[in-house]
C-alpha cells in the first residue's frame, strides 16, 4: 500500500524566540517492509544549520538550529511511503511467553539485545498494577502471540478513547484507574504490563490511515500522530507491532516513523529555546492512500 503523508507541527510563541535548537523525529523510517519513495522536511523560518543523522535506536533525526528572533516555527513533512508489512506467524507457532521472557534476560541469552526494552523508562515503567491487569491473559504456557492479541483486544474494549483526560506525562497507574485515554496512553499501558512480565516492548510512533477500507468503520487516532507497541516474539519470529487503540496487528494501515522506550524517545519536535514565553502548538496530519 502506498501512502502520501503530510505532517505539520506549528508553534506560536508569546514573545520572540532569540535562539533555538530542535531535535526533530518526523521522517519515516526505512525498513525492509517500508520503502521511502520520497520525503522532504521543511522548516520556517529556515534554520541556519540542519544536521542529519540517526539516534541511538536507528531512527532518522534532524537537528535544527535557529539564530534569529522568530515568533513562529513550522515544520512540515511531505513523504510518499510504500508499506508491505509481513503477516505474523500463527499464534501456536510462537513460543510460550515465559520462554520469551527467559530468552530476554539481561544476564545473557539469545535476546540480550532486546533485553534493553525490558527495563523501566520514565513514561513506561514496569508498574505492578499493569502486571496484575495483564496476568489473566498471560496464563501458564500460552503462546506469546495469542496472549499479545488478547491483551491488545482487552485494552481496546475495556478502555475508552477520550482526548483531554490525560497528558503525555500521565502515569500508567492513572490510565488504569480511569480506564480512559488516547493512543499514547494505551501504548504506555501495554508496554508497562509487558515489561512487568519480563517481556521486551517498545513504543512505536507513526501514522494510521485517515480513510477506512470500504464498509469499515473509521479508525480512531487518525488525523494526528499515532502510537502503538512493538513486542518481541523470540529470536525466530522477531518483532511484531500491535495497535491496542484499534485492536489491530499492524499490516497495511500504518506508517512507522520510529521507535524507542516511550514517547519521549520519539517526540516529533523537542526543542531548547532562549525566549518564547508561553507558546501554543497545532498539529495537522494527513495520510492518504495513492
Amino acid at each position: 500500500m502506498k501512502y502520501r503523508v503530510r505532517h505539520q507541527t506549528a508553534y506560536s510563541y508569546g514573545t520572540p524566540v532569540d535562539l533555538a535548537a530542535h531535535l526533530v523525529h518526523m521522517s519515516p523510517r526505512p525498513l525492509p517492509h517500508q520503502r521511502i519513495v520520497s520525503a522532504s522536511l521543511e522548516a520556517d523560518p529556515t534554520p541556519v544549520r540542519i544536521t542529519e543523522g540517526t539516534d541511538y535506536f536507528g531512527n532518522d533525526v534532524r537537528w535544527m538550529f535557529l539564530d534569529k528572533p522568530h515568533a513562529e516555527f513550522d515544520v512540515v513533512l511531505d513523504a510518499t511511503v510504500d508499506v508491505a508489512f509481513p503477516p505474523p506467524p500463527p499464534d501456536d507457532a510462537t513460543p510460550a511467553w515465559e520462554d520469551v521472557a527467559r530468552m530476554a534476560s539481561p544476564a545473557g541469552g539469545p535476546g540480550w539485545r532486546e533485553a534493553q526494552f525490558v527495563f523501566d523508562s520514565r513514561l513506561a515503567p514496569a508498574v505492578h498494577a499493569a502486571r496484575d491487569y495483564a496476568l489473566p491473559t498471560f496464563t501458564e504456557g500460552r503462546p506469546i502471540l495469542a496472549a499479545l492479541r488478547d491483551l491488545n483486544h482487552r485494552i481496546r474494549t475495556e478502555f475508552a478513547f477520550r482526548s483531554g483526560v490525560t497528558t503525555i506525562a500521565t502515569p500508567v497507574s492513572t490510565v488504569l484507574r480511569q480506564r480512559a485515554g488516547v493512543c499514547q496512553d494505551f501504548a504506555h499501558l501495554m508496554i508497562s504490563a509487558l515489561r512487568a512480565l519480563g517481556l521486551p516492548a517498545r513504543y512505536v510512533s507513526g501514522y494510521i490511515r485517515t480513510r477506512p477500507p470500504p464498509g469499515q468503520a473509521r479508525r480512531r487516532g487518525c488525523d494526528q500522530s499515532h502510537a502503538w507497541v512493538g513486542a518481541w516474539l523470540g529470536p525466530e519470529h522477531g518483532w511484531v507491532d500491535l495497535d491496542p487503540t484499534n485492536d489491530l496487528i499492524v499490516s497495511d494501515e500504518h506508517v512507522i516513523l520510529g521507535w524507542g522506550r516511550d514517547y519521549a524517545d520519539v517526540s516529533p519536535v523537542l526543542g531548547v529555546l532562549l525566549g518564547g514565553g508561553e507558546h501554543s502548538v497545532a498539529v495537522s496530519v494527513d495520510l492518504e492512500s495513492e
